[in-house]
């Protein structure tokens, strides 16, 4: 698994890559979050008790960004869609499930959808680590299997 790495990351245009979706994820996962305000000034905080949060939310967006990456160094490799469908469904469901902090739009949701609006808010707020737990679980998976397959059926060669 390590060479698959080091051959994947060793061409700059998939650390681009990785760097670009980290960035595309993490940025507007703060600010929902409310790590990072941008207004009336530019200002950054991160409290004792959300501490754990904001390293979920790190910890999401670096194995999003290394799964993305590497499915579509698959997808260069390979190009045969239906062996990397259920790697990449993985690596969207894995992302979408630990983008679920609503914050500051959780009142747009319950004034747009009434009361479920206002079930599935709470339910997103109480159980938001949970479900950042499991997403990076599900993205652990999918970039163990996406690794193994790099390695078992493309032959790769170490």
């Amino acid at each position: 698994m390590k060479n698959t790495f080091g051959i994947i990351y060793s061409k700059p245009f998939y650390i681009l890559i990785a760097i670009g979706i980290f960035f595309f994820l993490f940025l507007p996962l703060i600010i929902v979050s409310e790590f990072l305000f941008l207004e009336p000034f530019l200002a950054f905080s991160i409290y004792p008790e959300t501490t754990l949060s904001f390293s979920l939310i790190v910890t999401l967006s670096f194995l999003s960004s290394l799964a993305v990456s590497m499915n579509i160094y698959r997808v260069k490799l390979i190009k045969e869609t239906k062996k990397i469908g259920s790697s990449i469904v993985g690596t969207i469901v894995g992302a979408s499930a630990g983008a679920c902090s609503c914050g500051p739009i959780a009142f747009s949701i319950i004034a747009t959808f009434g009361t479920a609006g206002s079930i599935v808010s709470s339910f997103l707020t109480i159980y938001e680590i949970p479900i950042r737990l499991t997403s990076i679980g599900i993205l652990g998976i999918v970039i163990f299997v996406t690794s193994k397959s790099l390695s078992r059926e493309c032959k790769v060669k170490f």
